[in-house]
């Protein structure tokens, strides 16, 4: 029989315990469980940016992992935290939004408010929910137990309003929603939008107040240095600099426009 795996992540980065001591609880609830880290390097307090990076990476994962994802900035408020099964996954997380780009691609057949307290560890702390309520509920998860058992089922979990293209028969406007480690501005805009445009004929591509030059298939295609745009491993519109740094080239960040429009 296979063993359970745990998949992790977090704003909590690699510098204090906050990330292995999550592990530590997993374990004291599942020891024979595969932990992997998808990162805990999300920038603090951001759950939209956690919600896409969860997004473009738990359909890789073997049909039964549990995911444990913690951006937690209402960690001792009111909030809610959930676990999810969404068939093929598990998903456990505070309910701010953490989960709606998972959702938006596979709607949940459960989600349950995690209220019975002896899946949880006997003191919550006001400060630290994702050691004494997550990390145990995603531990218990993986041992076997039915999602419902960790407690009453909900329908008005929080869902963050994700930004979409719009599109017409002359441009598509989108914008940047992720900035990966190598400064690949990577948009809104899919595949199958951008080439029902471009079936009508040539396309420019403006990032901000930046024409990008053209759109390959690699970044090795351009020269080194040189500005252009591709679709990257998620199927979205990337600007990137090939063997350089898009954003800061550009100075742009999340939010910034990104049109492309059918050549006059």
């Amino acid at each position: 029989m296979a063993r359970p795996i745990v998949a992790f992540l977090s704003d909590f980065g690699t510098r204090d315990h906050y990330a292995g001591t999550l592990k530590a609880v997993v374990l004291g609830v599942c020891a024979d469980a595969t932990l992997v880290d998808i990162g805990h390097d999300i920038p603090a307090h951001d759950v939209m940016a956690g919600a896409l990076e969860l997004a473009a990476c738990y359909r890789y994962f073997p049909h039964g992992t549990v995911f444990l994802a913690v951006v937690d900035p209402g960690v001792g408020s009111s909030r809610r935290g959930i676990a999810a099964d969404t068939g093929d996954y598990r998903f456990v997380a505070p309910d701010n939004g953490l989960l709606s780009a998972v959702f938006r691609d596979t709607p949940p057949k459960k989600v349950v408010e995690l209220t019975e307290r002896k899946y949880a560890r006997p003191t919550v702390s006001r400060t630290f929910e994702g050691r004494d309520r997550f990390a145990p509920a995603a531990g218990w998860l993986a041992k076997g137990i039915t999602l419902t058992w960790l407690g009453k089922g909900v329908t008005d979990f929080q869902l963050l309003d994700l930004p979409q293209p719009l599109a017409d028969a002359t441009q598509i406007s989108g914008e940047v929603v992720r900035i990966d480690r190598f400064g690949n501005l990577i948009t809104n805009i899919d595949r199958r939008t951008f080439e029902q445009l471009a079936a009508g004929g040539p396309i420019g591509v403006r990032a901000g107040a930046h024409d990008i030059g053209r759109v390959v298939a690699t970044y090795a295609e351009a020269p080194a240095g040189e500005l252009c745009a591709l679709f990257g491993s998620t199927d979205h519109l990337e600007i990137a600099v090939n063997a350089g740094d898009a954003a800061a080239h550009l100075g742009l960040s999340r939010g910034a426009a990104v049109t492309v429009r059918l050549a006059p």
